[in-house]
């Protein structure tokens, strides 16, 4: 049930973002994955990946094909994929499991040679990318659904973004990476009344 809060009370009395309610995967992706840090490489490229391969579809749609594209992707080694060939984008293209669009393909091989040399650089993707996390002032006093339909880009997504696509990478607009980062855990934008807006503020 949803109310007008953009709330939604699950079976099991847990009220939670309405966004997860429609479906048992979007659901435990909220509960465990979605806001809580993370400061694995893997798992940042993992995630930048799949917000690029994301637009235009919806997330869920991506969410189900996820542990396809882990198999398809190497478990997103950054090295292995930075290593793929032309050869690799054409199996791809053939692979049923994932998003087969060429240009967000090429762009993840670009997007792992682009990530290996960040992390020669400046010690790892994590490192770099915590680095934009918004000043605790920054944000809203209250996270409500009327606040994040005003905060589809933050000035920290755009710096972001813009980092990133000066060192070359790809399918990283400033949307692309508010998704990333709300979801990576730089934000909580659990809404306020959310039971697990209070889990995810206790791990960060």
């Amino acid at each position: 049930m949803t109310n007008r809060a953009g709330h939604s009370t699950g079976a099991d009395g847990l009220t939670r973002c309405f966004w997860c309610a429609a479906d048992p995967l979007y659901v435990r992706y909220h509960d465990t994955e979605w806001g809580f840090p993370v400061h694995d490489d893997r798992r940042l490229f993992e995630k930048i990946t799949l917000e690029g391969f994301q637009s235009g579809l919806s997330w869920l749609t991506i969410l189900r094909k996820r542990e396809s594209f882990r198999a398809a992707f190497d478990h997103f080694d950054i090295e292995k994929v930075a290593r793929y060939t032309p050869r690799t984008v054409e199996r791809l293209l053939k692979d049923a499991g994932i998003v087969r669009h060429r240009g967000k393909i090429e762009s993840t091989i670009n997007n792992a040679r682009r990530c290996a040399d960040l992390i020669d650089t400046e010690g790892s993707l994590d490192r770099f990318v915590w680095q934009f996390e918004p000043a605790p002032k920054s944000r809203p006093r209250k996270v409500t659904w009327e606040v994040l339909q005003t905060m589809a880009t933050t000035s920290e997504s755009v710096a972001l973004s813009k980092a990133l696509k000066q060192r070359g990478w790809t399918f990283v607009g400033p949307t692309t990476m508010y998704a990333f980062m709300q979801a990576m855990g730089l934000v909580n934008d659990h809404l306020h009344g959310c039971d697990i807006r209070a889990r995810v503020t206790t791990a960060r």
